[in-house]
């Protein structure tokens, strides 16, 4: 793909030559298909379509000065898409499925995966639907899932450069022993009206509080919160926080470089003691935060107008380990042969 400028290509859809289906019938998986259309074909009864039996997962591919195209942390995000179906009742996916359907869905779109030093990445969506027909308010019988794929630069336009949140607290992202913790669509549908308004205030995203008390942080929307301070990576404890592999990935790094970890609840008045502050999930990898401006209490909280220097440390190692220009002492990555 030659004729793609890797570098401006966004955070957005893009059609690529192949996907990777597989349905679940009768109590079983079936066999991997491999389909070159962009269009499903449901029963206008399907339990995705009336009661949100949906979820979905989100990896990248990452193509290494030596040649070799890596995945990220793929068992992981196997992982946690059983840990969804779990939650809203879904057939799962083995493991050994999920990722042979991720490196099929790779290999069918090799020529997709951005060059190596552009910034871009071949960002992989696992998704799974609940397909059978059902009018009660029932689990489906039935499952399709798919692997889909398409290069992509960072999700927030302006890359590893400091951008602001807003705090709405009329606004929450889920309920409190809810579906936070699963990636689950009705979890970004919720989130939707919210977003809007951060984007017209010309915010990144917003910054939720806990649903029940509105007195912790919980998450920035469509990444995780972390924060540095007095050698110490910080970041919140909560059942509505989805669990990020990156924030996993960072907490563990953040341990390597000599920090302090703490993952516990994070009361909104501490954002002024903090030294760093930034989000971070797969599409954003970290986003570092320069302002958080609370819309409530008309009070700003500032943090440079540069990443700072524990954020940069952790951005670069675990893109190193991801390009594979650093060692894996982890075991973090799959080479696709």
């Amino acid at each position: 793909m030659e004729n793609l400028d890797w570098k401006n290509i966004g955070f957005g859809y893009r059609k690529t030559n192949f996907n990777i289906r597989c349905w679940y019938k009768n109590g079983e998986w079936g066999p991997l298909e491999v389909s070159d259309s962009e269009y499903l074909n449901l029963h206008m009864a399907a339990t995705c379509l009336h009661y949100g039996q949906e979820a979905f997962e989100g990896l990248k591919a990452f193509m290494g000065k030596d040649g070799k195209v890596r995945v990220f942390r793929m068992e992981d995000n196997a992982r946690r898409m059983q840990s969804s179906s779990e939650g809203i009742l879904m057939a799962e996916v083995p493991t050994e499925l999920f990722c042979e359907a991720v490196g099929l869905a790779v290999k069918k779109n090799m020529e997709f995966v951005p060059p190596h030093g552009s910034g871009a990445s071949l960002y992989i969506r696992p998704l799974l639907i609940g397909t059978g027909p059902e009018i009660g308010v029932k689990p489906s019988g039935e499952y399709l899932f798919m692997v889909f794929v398409m290069p992509v630069g960072p999700y927030f336009p302006e890359g590893f450069k400091p951008t602001e949140l807003v705090i709405l607290r009329k606004y929450d992202r889920a309920a409190p022993q809810g579906t936070g913790k699963y990636k689950v669509g009705g979890n970004y549908a919720a989130s939707l009206v919210a977003g809007k308004k951060a984007k017209a205030g010309h915010y990144s995203a917003v910054l939720y509080l806990d649903s029940r008390e509105k007195k912790y942080i919980d998450e920035c929307g469509p990444a995780n919160f972390f924060a540095i301070k007095d050698d110490t990576y910080i970041t919140p404890l909560s059942d509505s926080v989805l669990p990020s592999i990156t924030n996993m990935s960072l907490m563990q790094l953040a341990e390597d470089m000599g920090l302090k970890v703490e993952r516990r609840k994070v009361p909104v008045e501490e954002l002024e003691s903090f030294q760093e502050v930034g989000a971070c999930g797969t599409a954003a990898v970290i986003s570092p935060i320069k302002r958080i401006y609370d819309e409530d209490l008309d009070k700003e909280y500032l943090y440079g107008f540069d990443p700072g220097p524990w954020s940069t440390k952790l951005y670069q190692k675990l893109q190193g380990i991801q390009y594979g220009d650093e060692p894996d002492t982890h075991g973090w990555t799959t080479v696709i042969e």
